[in-house]
């Protein structure tokens, strides 16, 4: 074998944090402070405090490849740990803080947290823990008076600014290869403990080049990036790194995650690129339709974390002239898989057919390898009909999860990591995704996708949200079952309405045999319908 003459040049985030600051220095970061404030400075004044928090760290005792917790919303001091912490040698442990005190007690005992990081807003989330999580040895809060903060929490309280203003920003990384661990999130565990994700410098930097390729999310400098999906939440899809490396501007929200105050934010600060799951973006467009606001500024409303209704992207774009991008993902690929851009020979179809290449989740992106199999992982065809498993590979895609006691089925013996993702995929690559292999319907032999009901229900104009479930059934197995929010001073509805309505869409068989009607459909911790909450609400 011949090798080539290359340059041996480590690709890690202190790079990213580098170029961002020699590049654009005047570019701005602004968030919105829990007093309804902003909180605005430069990519420069950035990169002088991820250096100095990088001696706060060293002087916490923090080693290489210690693990530091972060519980906090979208702002700049999450931003400062997102580059500070790997910066360090350690690694960036983000906290879900929507979890249940169990699985978050849990997560962090797990991972040998040293340090957490946290946002005074949330304090009185994380002291509900204390008891259980009596090995962490430092608690640094930010966004909170230095002065009469009582804490249940057992470990020395520090003070973010205290720390921040006795060291100085000369600091020389502690990064010694790109393959050293820098960040670690954990599935949401739907069922049994969650599962970490540990991510690498390399694996980190190689998905923020595949997140700004021009056929993915293609950030650039001239964009104004919005990520609405939580800091907390794979990285916020990898925006915050993708945001330094092109030069974009950054929005961070805080707590305000309200869709009147979303929309405030788009249109104030000209919003080019949004990111959020679609129980947001629902929100926002009804507040919209109540209080109309300009966000045509908007180039792309990425949505990711579960399917989009076909429906809203067409009233998103036929309504307010928003493009709006559905994307795919997992937690285990750090998360970002797939982009739905229509292609060139999509650019002559009726515009009703582009929406419906647009409700898919997209072809991969370029590092990302995709194939569908069968019960047998025997691979199937891309013919836009044939369902199989979903399974993907690549350089940002786990290949084992974070100390896993026993073996997991998660992988194949060939190296491909099984999504769980039933799935179509067309001739020219776009995958839809049919359901999770715990969600789909079989009745009879057959299957019927949860997720294509949700979507027609949703496009009825009395339906906020709609769920599908399995019910059991003596003769069938299972039946569907809709779960369904009414929209707001909707007037009355009915089952047979809604029955009506789907008639003519669907196979007669694939009706669901009962519509419930409820207040509010129960979200996981990342936003996603909690179809196991349904499911044991609804069992009987």
């Amino acid at each position: 074998m011949l090798s080539g003459l290359m340059m041996d040049y480590p690709l890690t985030l202190d790079r990213i944090l580098e170029h961002g600051n020699r590049l654009y220095p005047h570019k701005k970061i602004r968030t919105k402070l829990p007093d309804g404030a902003l909180h605005e400075y430069t990519y420069r004044e950035f990169y002088g405090r991820v250096k100095r928090l990088g001696n706060v760290l060293e002087g916490l005792g923090v080693e290489p490849g210690d693990r530091v917790g972060t519980f906090s919303w979208n702002n700049f001091q999450h931003m400062e740990l997102y580059f500070g912490v790997p910066g360090s040698g350690a690694v960036v442990h983000t906290l879900n803080i929507r979890l249940f005190p169990e699985q978050l007690a849990y997560i962090i005992n797990h991972a040998e947290d040293k340090v957490i990081f946290i946002d005074g807003a949330l304090l009185p989330l994380i002291e509900r823990l204390a008891e259980r999580i009596g090995d962490v040895e430092h608690f640094v809060l930010f966004n909170t008076p230095p002065e009469g903060v009582e804490t249940k929490l057992s470990g020395q309280i520090h003070h973010y600014e205290e720390l921040m203003a006795a060291v100085d920003d000369e600091y020389t990384w502690r990064v010694e290869d790109e393959n050293q661990a820098m960040g670690l999130c954990y599935t949401s565990g739907t069922t049994g403990h969650p599962k970490g994700a540990l991510y690498s410098h390399r694996s980190m930097y190689l998905h923020t080049v595949g997140a700004c390729q021009a056929s993915a999310l293609g950030l650039a400098e001239t964009d104004v990036a919005l990520p609405v999906v939580p800091q907390f939440h794979a990285m916020a899809w990898g925006l915050p790194y993708a945001a330094v490396l092109s030069g974009a501007n950054l929005i961070l929200p805080g707590p305000h995650l309200q869709p009147s105050a979303l929309a405030a934010l788009i249109e104030e600060e000209r919003v080019t690129v949004a990111a959020g799951v679609p129980t947001i973006w629902n929100g926002l467009y009804h507040d919209l339709k109540e209080t109309r606001r300009d966000i045509s500024c908007i180039r792309a409303l990425v949505v990711g974390g579960s399917a989009m209704p076909r429906s809203l992207i067409e009233a998103y774009e036929k309504e307010l002239g928003v493009n709006v991008m559905h994307a795919w993902g997992m937690t285990e690929m750090s998360p970002l898989g797939a982009v739905s851009k229509l292609l060139s020979h999509h650019l002559q179809l009726p515009q009703h057919q582009q929406w419906d290449v647009k409700a898919r989740q997209g072809y991969a992106i370029a590092g990302v390898e995709m194939r569908i199999v069968d019960d047998n992982d025997e691979e199937l065809p891309w013919d836009g009909a044939t369902m199989g498993e979903l399974q993907v590979r690549g350089p940002w895609v786990v290949r084992d999860y974070f100390k896993l006691n026993g073996s997991s089925d998660s992988f194949t013996t060939d190296g491909w990591f099984r999504t769980g993702d039933v799935v179509t995929i067309s001739e020219d690559g776009f995958m839809t995704i049919a359901d999770r292999t715990k969600d789909l319907v079989k009745s009879g032999g057959e299957w019927i996708s949860s997720v294509e009901l949700e979507n027609l229900l949703m496009a009825h104009p009395q339906v906020l949200e709609a769920a599908v479930i399995a019910i059991s059934h003596e003769r069938w197995q299972e039946r569907p079952l809709a779960v369904v929010v009414p929209t707001d001073g909707a007037g009355p509805l009915t089952a047979d309405q809604l029955r009506s309505f789907l008639e003519p869409q669907i196979a007669r068989w694939w009706l669901p045999d009962d519509f419930v009607f409820i207040d509010e459909i129960p979200k996981t911790s990342t936003g996603k319908f909690d179809k196991k909450a349904l499911r044991q609400r609804y069992n009987e």
